[in-house]
């Protein structure tokens, strides 16, 4: 009667804690120097890069669902009761969050090459945080689904602090925990509210319970409507969607620039990770519940964070209200995916272009916050002028964003949503993202125009980056130009994913 444990499976996050646990030891024994900044950073490359490694092999390995921590079948009545699977699903998303994670490595070797911030920490933080995120699509109880999602906030508050000093980061660091705890405190409420009307933890078990064509679905009393809207509006938080939005520019802001990164892709994708599995898999049967909602909120995200994100003149403050903008993207096909059964894959492979996209943005922004105090729009007049590679690779991810030509990657994506959206029956929302992509336009042809515009004021003074800065720019882009080149390799992938 006791859980048998599949290591291979739990492989990627038990290598990812353990690099975390040897980080930490490191730090603590080796001198502090120059090369041990970089010796940290290594091992922490390795290890993700061994994690993904184990990824990679359980994608090529027995193409059926996977899964451990089971209840013994003595206990399960005959039912298939797991906490953790790995599927098309779990793989899907666990490679994008590793890949990431290489990426905001790289840009954290260069954000720690001044040593202001302490190194055995900051890579000691995140690795946890990636723990947190390679978990949480493979959460298939309330349970552990909470536990991931606070692996991957809590770390990010430290993280957002570690520039001493600084009282922007510990202003962002104080907002993002404040809101953070609100958020957490009402899932877990309705979670709560969950557990008690179905009397079980395990998705598979609640999806047959609020079943409404189920034994159960005729007995259901109102307070699950109230259920299920908390436990959404908690992963609403992790992806930074209205009304739980507001942070996210202070936020973006204040912390270093490779955790605002972090926080755009790898805890987004962590959020929409964990709101698809509870709303598809155990709240299936109450869609007539959650799909007006959904449509509702990803509608008010995207045209609040496009409105929003006109009015900036910060870099950081734009691409903030621009994730939000694409997190109302990624959450319209979830609002028909009662009806659309590739409205999952959909969302899943508009978030794997935008992570590419994205990446080489804050690449590109970090290099130039290195010369730059205020890091505004007219602080890139001219950067593709002076430093082209830079230049190029920013206005190719910002064209990429809009949805323009040569940056098919964004054309694309978003020609997927708005397919499955509009297939689905929801055309008022299809008619919002159209206008929302339209007035999306300016902002990024604005930022886009003054790279290739001249100075009219003294330029920034030139800064030689380290060659991890342009490996961490090189590999966004990279990902960016193939998925503009193949983008039916993502969609390949991402509805495999949706139908494991």
């Amino acid at each position: 009667m006791i859980q048998q444990i599949d290591y291979f499976l739990i492989a990627p996050p038990l290598v990812l804690a353990l690099a975390a646990a040897l980080v930490l030891l490191l730090d603590a024994f080796l001198p502090v120097r120059p090369r041990t900044r970089i010796g940290l950073g290594l091992v922490t490359l390795a290890g993700i890069l061994l994690s993904l490694g184990f990824v990679v092999a359980q994608a090529f390995g027995n193409g059926a669902p996977r899964s451990t921590f089971c209840v013994p079948p003595g206990l399960a009545a005959g039912q298939a009761l797991c906490s953790f699977v790995v599927d098309g699903f779990t793989l899907v998303f666990a490679g994008m969050v590793l890949a990431a994670a290489v990426v905001v490595v790289l840009m954290s070797m260069t954000e720690l090459a001044g040593g202001a911030i302490p190194v055995g920490e900051w890579y000691f933080l995140l690795l946890c945080t990636l723990v947190g995120a390679v978990t949480l699509p493979a959460s298939r109880d309330l349970i552990m689904l909470v536990v991931a999602l606070e692996l991957v906030s809590l770390p990010v508050f430290a993280l957002t602090a570690l520039k001493r000093y600084d009282g922007r980061s510990s202003e962002a660091a104080v907002k993002l925990f404040v809101v953070s705890v609100v958020s957490t405190a009402i899932m877990l409420f309705g979670v709560s509210l969950l557990y008690g009307i179905a009397g079980s933890v395990y998705l598979s078990r609640l999806g047959e319970v609020f079943d409404p064509q189920g034994a159960a679905g005729a007995e259901l009393p109102a307070v699950v409507t109230v259920g299920v809207v908390l436990v959404a509006a908690g992963f609403v938080f992790k992806i930074a969607a209205v009304p739980f939005h507001s942070w996210a520019a202070d936020v973006y802001q204040g912390a270093p620039i490779p955790v605002a990164a972090l926080l755009s892709v790898i805890s987004k994708a962590a959020g929409f990770a964990g709101l698809i599995l509870v709303l598809v898999s155990a709240l299936y049967g109450q869609a007539g519940t959650w799909a007006p909602i959904v449509a509702i909120v990803s509608a008010l995200t995207m045209t609040a964070g496009n409105l929003l994100a006109m009015r900036q003149r910060s870099a950081v403050r734009l691409l903030a209200w621009s994730s939000v903008a694409q997190s109302g993207y990624i959450l319209a096909p979830l609002a028909v995916a009662a009806t659309t059964p590739g409205a999952v894959g959909t969302s899943t492979a508009y978030l794997v272009i935008y992570a590419a996209m994205n990446l080489g943005a804050f690449a590109v922004v970090m290099l130039v916050s290195r010369t730059t105090a205020r890091n505004e729009l007219d602080d890139y007049r001219g950067l593709a002028l002076r430093r082209p590679a830079a230049g190029i690779t920013l206005a190719f991810c910002l064209v990429c964003l809009a949805g323009l030509p040569p940056g098919l990657a964004g054309l694309f994506a978003k020609v997927f949503v708005f397919r499955e959206i509009v297939a689905g029956g929801s055309g008022w929302l299809a008619v919002v993202m159209a206008v929302n992509t339209v007035i999306g336009l300016y902002y990024y042809a604005v930022w886009t125009a003054r790279l290739f515009t001249p100075a009219g004021r003294a330029e920034p003074s030139l800064y030689r980056p380290p060659v991890t800065a342009w490996l961490a720019v090189g590999l966004a882009l990279a990902a960016a130009v193939l998925f503009s080149i193949a983008p039916q390799l993502v969609l390949d992938m991402t509805s495999l994913s949706a139908s494991g």
